[in-house]
């Protein structure tokens, strides 16, 4: 897995949407992105974070597109 981005809030967010999508994996993605970050109280930069952590995951991506 790739390193984890800084921030405990932001950390915690991950690990609870990555739980949340191992109980329902058919759950959108961008629900549970609004959800944690209401949950976690996290900026628009950590919540930009967070997804763009989550869509590079799922699509096995360790290259980055520019």
């Amino acid at each position: 897995m790739s390193i984890l981005p800084e921030g405990e809030q932001l950390r915690k967010a991950i690990k609870w949407v990555s739980d949340k999508r191992l109980d329902n994996p058919e759950a959108g993605l961008s629900g549970l992105v609004q959800e944690a970050c209401l949950k976690f109280d996290l900026s628009p930069k950590d919540t930009e974070t967070l997804l763009n952590f989550l869509v590079e995951r799922d699509s096995g991506g360790s290259e980055r597109r520019t």
